[in-house]
């Protein structure tokens, strides 16, 4: 048996908007094995089995499942039509979904995982992370899902002819219908999508997370973004094609704050001064505001001078959990956002979370 276990990510770390990603102590877990004493045929020759988030909703059918459709998608570029014969892969999610923790970044990474075990592709890191973008269009939590540890991404300048290979619609890459056979193999992801760099993040450093009992999907998170923003805010946009920008103002909010704040979370012992004031934002959480009650209270209320031990509070993805990086008092932090939350009438649960520098890993059991 197969043992593959993906980490949740916390992408847009303060300013770091689709830029930072922060790989985390939750995990996707993915077994994998042969089942040679069943007789039974499975669709795609692949069983799927589920627990844990999501059970109760998730489709198990290999060819409407995201995670085994990726995988389909990977091995049908190798010319492979189907999982080998009595393939059996029990998934075992502890990541919530749809809370701004990466789940679905988590999924895809390790449906081309999950590909390039089983068809046994000897596919690179590098590869993992091309097919990955293929379908999940943000670097910033699936090269945090893949490498671990605290990220910086962006994509790619590509040639244009790769452009168009990389921006082939999601529809067409995992289709809704897949046919068990193949009758046109698909493209292979262009190389080198996206560049990524791991960060230096401080030891003494623990993610104090806050997991609300409702979900925000991200497109409808993306949706609230405004089209037109003001230099003092811009920082970048990758997925947004159409901003204009004023040249109002002289300062650039959220460009002023990533480089002190990349550097600050390397440090031994942090300093809260720099790193509150650094993680700062006003490209996406002041207009996430209406989708997550709480949030602007939680923001402005939550302080180191407050809350000894705390560095920084920020939305973690597009929400609605929070994440306050902080060094010590954990539990007094926790339930200072909690009862922000209770104020709105929102229940939460939340985990002491460490940063995941191992990133995706495959073991043998």
């Amino acid at each position: 048996m197969k043992i593959i276990k993906i980490p949740c990510s916390s992408a847009n770390i303060g300013p770091g908007f689709d830029v930072l990603g922060l790989a985390l102590s939750i995990y996707l877990e993915l077994h994998v094995s042969i089942n040679l004493s069943s007789s039974q045929s499975a669709p795609f020759n692949c069983t799927l089995q589920y627990e844990g988030h999501g059970a109760a909703t998730i489709d198990l059918r290999p060819d409407r499942n995201l995670l085994t459709r990726v995988a389909l998608y990977v091995l049908r570029c190798h010319g492979q039509a189907t999982f080998p014969s009595q393939t059996v892969v029990k998934v075992i999610n502890n990541i919530p979904l749809g809370r701004g923790l990466g789940s679905s970044g988590a999924a895809v990474v390790a449906g081309v995982v999950l590909g390039n075990e089983v068809g046994r592709l000897g596919l690179s890191k590098s590869e993992i992370l091309d097919y990955s973008l293929m379908v999940e269009r943000h670097p910033d939590n699936v090269a945090a899902a893949l490498y671990g540890g605290f990220v910086a991404t962006f994509l790619n300048e590509l040639k244009p002819e790769d452009m168009a290979r990389r921006d082939i619609p999601k529809s067409e890459i995992i289709p809704d219908n897949i046919p068990e056979e193949i009758y046109e193999i698909p493209s292979r992801p262009p190389a080198g999508i996206a560049h990524y760099r791991r960060l230096p993040f401080a030891r003494a450093i623990k993610a104090v997370t806050i997991i609300p009992d409702f979900e925000v999907s991200t497109a409808e998170a993306r949706d609230v973004l405004p089209k037109q923003f003001s230099i003092k805010d811009v920082v970048s946009f990758p997925q947004l094609t159409y901003i204009h920008l004023t040249l109002k103002s002289r300062k650039v909010f959220n460009f002023q704050r990533i480089p002190l704040l990349t550097i600050a979370l390397g440090e031994e012992p942090p300093n809260p001064a720099d790193i509150y004031q650094a993680m700062q934002d006003r490209i996406h959480q002041p207009y996430r505001k209406g989708l997550i009650p709480g949030l602007p209270q939680i923001l402005q209320s939550i302080t180191p001078e407050s809350h000894p031990g705390l560095l920084g509070v920020c939305l973690s993805g597009a929400g609605p959990c929070i994440l306050a990086l902080a060094t010590h008092n954990f539990e007094n932090i926790a339930h200072a956002i909690i009862d922000e939350f209770k104020k709105e009438s929102i229940t939460c649960d939340w985990k002491l979370l460490e940063p995941a520098e191992d990133g995706a890993t495959v073991t043998e059991d």
